[in-house]
């Protein structure tokens, strides 16, 4: 994409950088996507891995987020952690989801998801082989916009 990443604007105080975004969202474990669908808004949790500075997201192929995206690729995600207001950290990430690979997928050979693959197998299974369950496939976001906080910062 040739797109540049737009600057954060506000809360730049407390905004993370690239390194404590990269540990952040490589701990974290669900994020929540917002697709535009016919009806409006639609929000879902889902897993996911940071990698090569995008989020990838494996999706039901037989679900209405990913109808929605087939229709508008928009998307909205956002990773939080922390309970009490002086601990909330976040990440909130605008773009557009590209599919990857063959959908659904069914294990084809496609080496821009080795890495990806690798990533979210071992983060979410320990090991190092990615499950193919044929209902699933790959969407990759390349962020055009990133806001970031960490209220930790503000002492």
């Amino acid at each position: 994409m040739s797109e540049e990443l737009r600057p954060q604007k506000r809360g730049r105080k407390i905004a993370m950088t690239d390194d404590e975004l990269d540990a952040f969202l490589g701990e974290q474990r669900t994020c929540r996507v917002a697709t535009i669908g016919p009806d409006g808004p639609h929000a879902t949790p889902l897993w996911f891995v940071w990698q090569g500075r995008a989020i990838w997201l494996t999706s039901l192929t037989r679900s209405q987020r990913w109808a929605d995206l087939q229709r508008d690729p928009r998307i909205g995600i956002v990773v939080d952690a922390g309970s009490e207001y002086q601990e909330l950290r976040g990440v909130e990430i605008t773009g557009r989801a590209e599919v990857v690979g063959e959908a659904p997928r069914t294990g084809e050979d496609v080496p821009e998801l080795k890495e990806p693959e690798l990533a979210f197998a071992r983060k979410y299974t320990g090991g190092d082989t990615m499950f193919h369950d044929g209902r699933h496939a790959w969407l990759r976001i390349v962020p055009q916009k990133i806001a970031s906080w960490d209220f930790r910062k503000l002492g």
